[in-house]
This record gives structure tokens, C-alpha cells and sequence, in this order.
């Protein structure tokens, strides 16, 4: 593997293009977030409602889904849900259900779920990894459809997952309850046939490939998350199987109101501290950097270039989503683990989450690069955001041409929580300006 210098000619290039001064402030989003220790008596209360308890029996072998994603509090919703389960007689276990993450296998699969405490020893029930399917039958757009064995030789099946807008496509259902159905539970067989019209048809082929799993798989309801702009859980909803291609689309209209955004609209230079797969698909959540990996969904901010300086430990190699930045790190690049990667492009059919942008020796050089090869802006000094990940972003770091304006109220939900200082980094060109508390 090559080793970017940071004495090279690359670095030479770049050593006298300044870095603008930059302050902290606070983005403020509605709020009215489910707390941690809330949720056991919530889903408890919940569940006790007849309609679902009714669901299961003693003796009964249910299954509970969880997926690959960072959500959060996921390991104190599914600890609850394996003790109501428990408390009605019945024997839990749980089933990873992410297709092809985890480099599409079983022990994979099972360390992803460590990476969110998910383990045999915390959720007190067995944890059964398998990447083995069923075929369950030929949905209406003639696409077969498979799920994951163990699930379909229970006696039922709870589907844990959050609700939220994909990440390349837009339709009435995108990311939530079908989507674990079909390329969750699908595991790697069934989640490549899922994507392999492209992503233009996800929003038809998901929908449809579901009612067939709904049909002929034990099914008996799922447990909805939808998180706030903080990143908080804001409601846990049941949905009973006959109800999910009902109310899905309700509950995506409710996520989508509660995403949150970056305020500054439009900007020169978007630097990403932190980028992984708990915190997105493609490492980063495009609605909110618009870094898309296909033109078939659109949002987010306005920006030039992209840097992205780190890859969190949970991604354990998969730095699926470095394709979508102009810039990133040698760190980055060390990280990353192509086995990792590239089973999701083969399945997703979509390569350029994975394409590999320039590599720069260290963070200083990555923000240096962006602005020195951002067109158009003739001398002027850059307009510069920057964010923890794309999952947390109440407080982010704006370049001081923001400052007057924030000072004098045009973003009004956006407030000003130091002056602008220099950027601090160490010898080694890491970037050290912390994140206030």
C-alpha cells in the first residue's frame, strides 16, 4: 500500500493555502425525545395492548430483527422487546437482519451487532447468525424473494427497526419495516435481488417483494423507532403485519419532519470529522451533506467539496461512502477493508460509495485541498462547515465569513456559541479543535 509523504510535492502544493478562522454554534431543532431509561416501561406498555400480546403465546419461538445501523438506544429497545417476549412465556431470539453488511457474513454479521452491545450475554437470548435463506415465492414484479431461515422457522417474527428517508431513492416506503423485510431478512441473496433493477426501482420492488414475506412468512408485527433531529429516540410505535403497507408511509411523512438539516444552506467546503456505517449506509447521510450516490433522491446542503478526515471503529473497514467526497485522509484509506466494501456495492449495484477520491496525508491537508481546488472563488475567503458526523448535528463549526450574519440573526435558529478562532492542529496535521460540551 502506498504512503501518502507529508514532505511530498502534494504537501509543498498545498502548505501556504490558509485555513479561515472558525466558531461553534448551536443548531436548534423541535425536540421531545423518548429518554433511555423510559423505553423498557414504553415498549412494555405497548405491547401489553391485546392486539399484539395476543401475538404471542407461551411456548412460542419468536424471532427479533436487528439491523446493521447505529440507531440509537437500539440495544435498550431490543433488550425490551426480549424481556416482554420473555414475560409472555415464549422463547426470543435474535435474528441480524442486514443483508450484506458485515461482508455478508454470519460471523460478520455477529460482530456488527457487538460493535451496539448486542450480544448473547447482554440481550439474555440466544443470537442465531446465519446467512442461509428461504424462498418464499415470486413477487408481482416477478422478483424472487428469500429470508432468513432461522426467522422463518420460528414461530413468529418481531421486526425491530427505525423509520427514516433512504439515502438513494425517494418513494412512499423507503427505509424501515418492508425494507428489513425484504433486504434486511433477505440477507445477501435476497437483498441483491432487491437492488438489482438499480436504485430507480427500489421504491417499487421493496413495496412489492414485502406483501410476499407478509404472505408467506410468520410475521406478527414490528416495533417502529423514529429519531429526532438530536439524533434522540422520539416515538416507538407497534404496527401489526396487516397494517404495515398502511402505515409505513405515514410514519416516513413523520420522520421526514423530523429530520434535521444543516441551517447554512449553501457553503464552499464541507469538512466530516467522523464517517461509518452506524451512522449511515454510505458512511455519511446524504440528506443531510447531499453527497447522493445516485440521482434519484436529492436534499441537503449546497456544497463544492467534501472532505472526510475519519472512519469510525464500528465501521470495522467498511468505509462505504469515501466515493461521495472530493478528499480524504491517509487514516482513512488504512482503514478501510475492501471486503468489507464491496460485498454492499455488488449487492446495491451502486460503485460509487466506493470509488476512491484523492488521499492527502493528514486533516489539514484534506481542508487545504478542498479550498484550493474550489472553483469560482476568486480570492474571496471560503465558506466553510463543519460537522461531527452526520447523525449529531445540533452544534457544527462555521468559517468566519458566517459570523456577521450570524450575529445578526439571518439564521434564526442558529446561534453563535464562541467568536471565530484558528483551527487547531498538531504537528502531524491532526485536526484537534475539540467540540464544546
Amino acid at each position: 500500500m502506498n504512503t501518502i509523504r507529508s514532505d511530498g510535492k502534494v504537501s509543498q502544493l498545498l502548505r501556504g493555502i490558509p485555513i479561515p478562522r472558525m466558531f461553534h454554534v448551536s443548531q436548534s431543532f423541535p425536540r421531545g425525545s423518548i429518554s433511555c431509561e423510559e423505553i423498557p416501561s414504553r415498549i412494555q406498555k405497548l405491547l401489553s395492548n391485546d392486539l399484539y400480546a395476543s401475538k404471542v403465546q407461551s411456548g412460542m419461538r419468536i424471532a427479533i430483527t436487528v439491523g446493521s445501523r447505529g440507531i440509537r438506544n437500539i440495544n435498550v429497545i431490543t433488550k425490551a422487546i426480549v424481556d416482554w417476549v420473555k414475560s409472555r412465556g415464549a422463547y426470543p431470539f435474535i435474528v441480524p437482519a442486514m443483508g450484506s453488511h458485515g461482508g455478508a457474513t454470519a460471523e460478520g454479521q455477529l460482530e456488527v451487532l457487538a460493535h451496539y452491545q448486542i450480544t448473547e450475554e447482554t440481550m439474555g437470548c440466544p443470537i442465531l447468525s446465519s446467512m442461509e435463506v428461504v424462498e418464499l415465492g415470486v413477487s408481482s414484479c416477478g422478483k424472487r424473494v428469500f429470508i432468513d431461515k432461522n426467522a422463518f422457522e420460528s414461530n413468529g417474527i418481531i421486526v425491530s427497526c427505525r423509520i427514516k428517508p433512504h439515502n438513494a431513492f425517494r418513494g412512499p416506503i423507503e427505509s424501515g419495516i418492508c425494507k428489513m423485510l425484504t433486504v434486511g431478512l433477505g440477507k445477501q441473496a435476497g437483498a441483491s435481488i432487491v437492488h438489482s433493477d438499480g436504485m430507480n426501482h427500489m421504491a417499487r420492488n421493496i413495496p412489492e417483494m414485502a406483501k410476499v414475506v407478509l404472505e408467506k412468512a410468520p410475521v406478527l408485527f414490528a416495533v417502529a423507532t423514529i429519531e429526532d433531529a438530536y439524533d434522540e429516540t422520539y416515538r416507538l410505535e407497534p404496527v401489526l403485519a396487516e397494517e404495515v403497507l398502511k402505515r409505513e408511509p405515514e410514519l416516513l411523512r413523520i420522520a421526514f419532519s423530523q429530520m434535521p438539516s444543516l441551517l447554512i444552506k449553501e457553503t464552499d467546503v464541507l469538512v466530516v470529522d467522523q464517517i461509518g456505517k452506524n451512522f449511515s449506509g454510505t458512511g455519511v447521510d446524504p440528506n443531510i451533506t447531499g453527497t447522493f450516490s445516485t440521482p434519484y433522491a436529492s436534499g441537503g446542503v449546497k456544497v463544492q467539496r467534501t472532505c472526510m478526515l475519519n472512519l469510525t471503529e464500528e465501521s470495522d473497514g467498511n468505509a462505504l461512502g469515501i466515493g461521495l467526497a472530493d478528499v480524504i485522509t491517509q487514516k482513512i484509506y488504512h482503514d478501510m477493508d475492501v471486503e468489507k466494501m464491496y460485498p454492499n456495492c455488488i449487492t446495491s449495484t451502486v460503485l460509487a460509495s466506493a470509488r476512491i477520491p484523492c488521499i492527502v496525508a493528514n486533516d489539514k491537508e484534506a481542508i487545504q485541498l478542498c479550498i484550493r481546488t474550489c472553483p469560482g472563488l476568486n480570492n474571496k475567503e471560503p465558506r466553510i462547515v463543519r460537522i461531527p458526523n452526520s447523525l449529531r448535528i445540533g452544534q457544527i463549526m462555521l468559517s468566519e465569513s458566517y459570523y456577521k450574519d450570524v450575529i445578526n440573526g439571518k439564521y434564526p435558529k442558529v446561534k453563535a456559541l464562541d467568536t471565530p478562532l484558528n483551527l487547531i492542529f498538531d504537528e502531524e496535521g491532526t485536526l484537534l479543535t475539540p467540540w464544546l460540551n
